[in-house]
């Protein structure tokens, strides 16, 4: 049961506020049966049939040696593509029509922000919704890749390899994109973080930005930033922004 002195502060740092910040990882989409990576049931800790870890084959040096292995791996782990927005998603999106939230910078690749109507998402480590030829750099969507002839999709204009357009081990953050995301956060005068342990950088140091005093921390699991948090919830993103936004 979710303690109701919690919510009620929680709603009350939201009405008082009108440039909210929201900052999510992993916790968000596991509501939405995507494993997360860290956890007990998590991507890195469960059993599977490949010859390599997970963290290995998520590598961009794996990707360019071993790229037919690479694809096996990514179609089958890491696309989920009957997964559904949960209320914490729906909740975030909610809170932007209204003109509190100005932006979602999230860790998930996953696409599900904007699915549930987020319109200004950031997304640190891409998208496995946008893919790009990596010879002439023509984009295409989710389907080409994983209806692909073989495991490996080609682009249809030079033969060149279809990538998805996310992060892999070894590549750099989007600077561009962090940046914005470091401006949203000084700017902002709410700050709330979700579903992410803060423990992986440089995205976990994002928090440091924040200068404001309503930094909110909803995740089932502590934090390193706890104590510096003006609000701390352990429980359920998605039924804590469910109840603290009434959708």
């Amino acid at each position: 049961m979710i303690k109701m002195d919690n919510i009620n502060m929680f709603k009350k740092m939201i009405e008082e506020s009108s440039n909210i910040v929201f900052f999510g990882g992993a916790g968000v989409s596991t509501e939405s049966n995507i494993p997360d990576f860290r956890s007990e049931a998590g991507l890195y800790k469960t059993k599977n049939n490949f010859s390599y870890p997970p963290e290995i084959m998520l590598s961009h040096s794996f990707f360019m040696k071993h790229t037919e292995d690479f694809f096996d791996f990514y179609k089958t782990k890491m696309i989920y593509n009957d997964a559904k927005p949960n209320d914490a998603h729906k909740a975030l999106a909610e809170l932007e029509r209204r003109g509190k939230l100005k932006a979602v910078i999230t860790q998930n690749i996953d696409g599900l922000h904007q699915i549930a109507g987020s319109k200004n998402v950031l997304e640190l480590h891409g998208s496995v919704l946008r893919n790009y030829c990596m010879k002439c750099n023509k984009s295409f969507d989710l389907d080409y890749v994983m209806n692909s002839k073989g495991l490996t999709p080609i682009c249809d204009e030079c033969g060149g390899i279809v990538k998805p357009d996310v992060v892999l081990y070894e590549e750099g953050l989007d600077m561009n994109t962090l940046n914005s995301a470091v401006r949203h956060i000084q700017q902002a005068d709410m700050l709330i973080v979700g579903g992410t342990s803060l423990v992986v950088y440089p995205a976990a140091g994002l928090i440091e930005y924040f200068n404001e005093n309503k930094l909110v921390l909803i995740n089932k699991a502590s934090t390193p930033y706890d104590s510096q948090a003006d609000l701390v919830i352990n429980e359920s993103i998605g039924k804590v922004l469910r109840e603290a936004t009434s959708i």
